[in-house]
């Protein structure tokens, strides 16, 4: 089941970084993966200097933390988002990155002359643009002739098709937005770009205190059917669960390179 993209809604739930810290803390603290996902993004992109490089949706902007010598590198990096609250987010996590400016901006109208950047960054977002074909002739549009476009993204089979099993007597389905996922994003993806490769990222959380994981379920925005059901009965639920002290959640992510457009 796909979701319908609204642009309010999404305004809505990263109005502020509040449920979107908490998302990130389960994956930092219960990892399998010690290396990281957003480590992993980063291992991927390859900034040489002198380029100029645009990242959409950058949200907290954590992935940066530590990487200023990257942004050193740029002749210009742009860290932009569709929610003013999180570029102010970013701001206070990064402070003043050389190189760096902070931009509101929607990926559907990027104000940037054709042929601008080297590269162009995209990480789980692209599920929530409203018309994703705009958004994405904007990326190639801005992109050098052989720019490179980089986008995370989850796949079908993760947390959330857990969850819809482990609650499915709560009503809990798994209306995960398979708008752009690693099942769809290539073919997506080659409308507009020409070589096109997935890199999948290896991992799973293994949760060892089950009111991290409430926490967490109630921060998602498909569990409105849980907002009568109380904590400590879904606690319960995943205490079940659990063997050996541990609940073991499949998770499924991964990142698209682009490079060149579409002959």
């Amino acid at each position: 089941m796909t979701t319908v993209n609204n642009s309010e809604e999404v305004k809505k739930q990263y109005a502020d970084s509040g449920k979107l810290n908490t998302r990130i803390s389960i994956h930092d603290k219960y990892s399998v993966n010690k290396q990281g996902f957003g480590n992993w993004i980063f291992s991927n992109y390859r900034i040489e200097p002198g380029m100029k490089v645009l990242e959409l949706g950058c949200g907290t902007g954590d992935m940066w933390k530590g990487h200023g010598n990257v942004a050193e590198r740029c002749a210009e990096l742009v860290l932009s988002d569709f929610s003013e609250g999180m570029i102010e987010t970013t701001k206070r996590n990064l402070g003043a990155l050389p190189n760096t400016e902070y931009r509101v901006i929607d990926i559907q109208d990027i104000p940037y002359e054709d042929g601008t950047f080297d590269a162009v960054i995209a990480n789980m977002m692209l599920y929530h643009v409203p018309d994703l074909k705009k958004g994405l002739s904007e990326v190639r549009r801005v992109l050098k002739k052989n720019g490179a476009f980089y986008c995370a993204t989850y796949g079908e089979h993760g947390i959330v098709e857990y969850l819809a099993a482990l609650l499915g007597r709560y009503g809990v389905e798994d209306k995960i937005n398979k708008v752009f996922t690693l099942q769809n994003g290539a073919g997506i993806l080659g409308e507009f770009f020409g070589k096109i490769e997935k890199r999948e990222y290896i991992d799973s959380l293994a949760v060892t205190d089950p009111d991290d994981m409430v926490e967490y379920i109630y921060s998602l925005q498909g569990m409105s059917t849980l907002s009568d059901v109380p904590k400590t009965e879904i606690r319960e639920v995943l205490v079940r669960n659990m063997k050996d002290g541990v609940l073991s959640v499949p998770k499924e992510y991964g990142m698209f390179i682009t490079l060149g457009e579409k002959e």
